[in-house]
Order: C-alpha cells, then sequence, then structure tokens
C-alpha cells in the first residue's frame, strides 16, 4: 500500500518545492529592479545630464500602478474598463485639493475668487487634513467603485455592455467636473507645483525626490498586492469568473462579490496613482484625467505587456509611455505613426502581449535561436512532475 502512494506524494512535494523556489525567484526579481529603481537609475539618468527623465519615470511608475488595477479586474477576472480614468481623477483631486489649500490662514485658493467665491465651499474643508487626505485618496475611489459595481453586477451585466457602461459614467464624471467652474475650476483643473508641501515647494526636486521613492514604493505593494489575489483559491475564482461565469453561478458561488471587491481594489489602486501623477506633473484636469482616450490607454498598456501577467501591465506602461515621449520628441510629425504600428503588431502577431509571448513561443524560439531546442510532441509533459518521477524509477 505504501509502495503505490509513494509515486503520488513525491510529485506533490515536488510541485510544492517547485513553487517555492519559482516565489523566491519572483521576491529575488522584484526586489532587485526595485533597488535599480532606486539607487541605480536616478544617479545613472543625472549623469547622463538626462534629470529630466527621472521625473517622468516616475510618472510612468504611478501609472503603471493603475495599470496594475487594469490587469487585475481585466486580465484575471473578465472585466473591461473603459472608465478608470474616474478613479484615477478622484484620486488626482484630492490631493491636489490638499495641496490648493496650504495657504496663509484665512486665504481660500486664487480661481475662487475669479468666479466671485468669497467662502471656501464645505467639501472642501476636510482637505485641510494631511491624514484625511491620505485616506481619501484611495477610499473614495474604492467607495465610488463599490456602489457603482455593486448596482452593475448586480443585475449580471458584464461583457461589452459592462464596458460601454463604464465609458459612459466616465462621460457623466468628465461634464461634470469639466462644468464646475465655481468648485474646483473646471476646465483649468487644480494646479499644483506652485503648492507647499511638507514645507517645500511641490515642484522643488527634494520633493520630487520623495515622490519618486513613493511611486517605487508603491508600485512594489501595489504588485505584491495584485499577486497575492491572484494566487490560490481567490485567483482560481477570478479565473474562473472570467472564463466561464454561468458555470461558477451553477456550481453554488455569487460572483457578485467577488467582481465588486476586485473592481474596488483596482480603483483604489488607480486613485493612488492619481495622486502621485498629479504631485509629479505639476496639474490635474478633466481634459488630461477624465478624457475617454487615457482610459483606453491604460488598456492598451496592459494589452502590450499582457493579459494576466502583473509583470506585463508595468512593462507596458513604461514601454509605450517613454516610447510616446521619445518618438514624439525625435519624429514629432510621425510619432503617431509608430505608436499605431507598435499597436497593430500586438493585436496581430502578439495577442498575448510581449510577455505572455515570451512565456510561452518566446521562450521556444529563443531556444531554437540559441540551438537548444528539444523535440517534443507534448513540451508540458517535460516539466510533469508524476512523468519525472516515473522517469525516475523506470528502471526498479
Amino acid at each position: 500500500m505504501v509502495e503505490t502512494l509513494e509515486p503520488a506524494v513525491e510529485p506533490r512535494k515536488g510541485v510544492k518545492a517547485r513553487k517555492r523556489r519559482a516565489f523566491v525567484m519572483e521576491v529575488a526579481i522584484v526586489a532587485v529592479i526595485a533597488l535599480l529603481l532606486l539607487i541605480v537609475i536616478p544617479p545613472l539618468l543625472s549623469a547622463l545630464g538626462q534629470g529630466v527623465r527621472v521625473n517622468q519615470l516616475g510618472r510612468y511608475l504611478a501609472l503603471a500602478i493603475a495599470a496594475l488595477g487594469i490587469d487585475l479586474i481585466w486580465g484575471y477576472t473578465g472585466l473591461l474598463s473603459l472608465g478608470h480614468g474616474i478613479f484615477f481623477a478622484l484620486g488626482g483631486y484630492a490631493l491636489g485639493m490638499y495641496l490648493q489649500l496650504q495657504l496663509p490662514a484665512g486665504q481660500i485658493p486664487d480661481f475662487f475668487s475669479l468666479y466671485g467665491v468669497s467662502e471656501l465651499p464645505a467639501f472642501w474643508q476636510p482637505f485641510y487634513s494631511f491624514p484625511f487626505t491620505l485616506l481619501a485618496i484611495w477610499l473614495i475611489p474604492t467607495l465610488v467603485a463599490a456602489a457603482l459595481g455593486y448596482l452593475v453586477f448586480r443585475n449580471r451585466i458584464r461583457g461589452v455592455y459592462f464596458s460601454i457602461l463604464t465609458q459612459a459614467a466616465l462621460i457623466v464624471f468628465f461634464n461634470f467636473f469639466n462644468g464646475q467652474q465655481k468648485l474646483i475650476n473646471g476646465t483649468n483643473g487644480l494646479k499644483t507645483d506652485t503648492s507647499t508641501i511638507f514645507g517645500m515647494q511641490a515642484s522643488d526636486p527634494r520633493i520630487q525626490t520623495i515622490f519618486y521613492v513613493l511611486s517605487v514604493l508603491l508600485l512594489v505593494a501595489g504588485y505584491a498586492l495584485c499577486r497575492w489575489l491572484t494566487s490560490g483559491r481567490m485567483g482560481r475564482m477570478l479565473v474562473a469568473i472570467r472564463d466561464d461565469e454561468p458555470r461558477v453561478r451553477f456550481s453554488g458561488y455569487n460572483p457578485t462579490g467577488f467582481k465588486v471587491f476586485v473592481f474596488a481594489i483596482s480603483a483604489a489602486l488607480a486613485g493612488i496613482a492619481g495622486a502621485l501623477y498629479t504631485v509629479q506633473s505639476g496639474i490635474i484636469t478633466p481634459s488630461s484625467a477624465l478624457s475617454t482616450a487615457f482610459s483606453i490607454e491604460m488598456v492598451i498598456w496592459v494589452a502590450v505587456g499582457g493579459r494576466a501577467t502583473l509583470v506585463g501591465a508595468i512593462f507596458g506602461t513604461l514601454l509605450v509611455n517613454f516610447a510616446k515621449t521619445l518618438l514624439s520628441e525625435q519624429f514629432p510629425e510621425i510619432w503617431l505613426f509608430f505608436q499605431g504600428a507598435l499597436f497593430l503588431a500586438v493585436v496581430t502577431i502578439l495577442p498575448n502581449g510581449i510577455i505572455g509571448w515570451l512565456r510561452t513561443d518566446g521562450w521556444f524560439w529563443l531556444k531554437s535561436v540559441l540551438g537548444r531546442d528539444r523535440l517534443s510532441t507534448y513540451p508540458s509533459l517535460e516539466t510533469d512532475p508524476e512523468v519525472e518521477y516515473e522517469r525516475e524509477n523506470s528502471g526498479d
């Protein structure tokens, strides 16, 4: 009896050991990349006379946090949101309002006087508090997403209808923010570069360095959170909802709670990204954060990097945004053609994104180029623990 059980127990131990090694390797890689971003890259760019790239990198790392949220709901749960700019803007405006209020006692932001407002509106008052602002940056987007998600998912709205609904909600928020000249400066938005924070001007290089470091650390924390959520039973449930939601319901589970939860987490990440991006870019406006094009760009970043990979969301964000910046500088008249070609290549040639391709066909292509490919009718058998066990014990 013991001998018949050994082949079943041994492969499971091999699988667990392999998972532990993969986890340790992943943690090590993330730690090395974070240290490079914190210690090596900023002084290296400054030494090369490219100090402005550090600020750009900080902004793009902030955007990558929002992309992680998109990958969480789209790549793993199958919820394609085309209105995530709502939550990005809510986080950005929360921090922007706090920075606008860093004035001598009794004064209010200058733009109020342009529209005949002499007293600070009541909903601005809590943003005098820095702890409240830190809470509002992620909590307000979370609550809005949870309320919207509950109303949508409890009625079993999904697929393209969910995408259309989120885009419609984005247009509603855009028109609202755009028209509130007396309350939040409407189309002009809120400037943050001339405001004071921590006793210094927000545009001061030392303050920008602080927010660059925060962008790196919060990106790592966001990646760890998404990695944890997509592992184990929770991850399998999200994938099951993505692949066959009716069967999940038939199995006795209610997908509504899971979908509302991940949608709210994704919104919180977008809110944090919006706050970090706002203080590093110096301004937030409805046309920049709440435009339809911006929310669609978030989806494109994830598609380019690779859905359901997490690291692909980060890589795609950095690649697309730096490509846009560098190409627009070198080829200001035709850079959009390069960007369009990149998107067409991903859709037609790399439907799983760059990281997705590297994890599948790209790895075998690389091995064939290096002359190390092995002929295998069913490649996954090469790494199957039970097959390995039988191969090792075939001589007994």
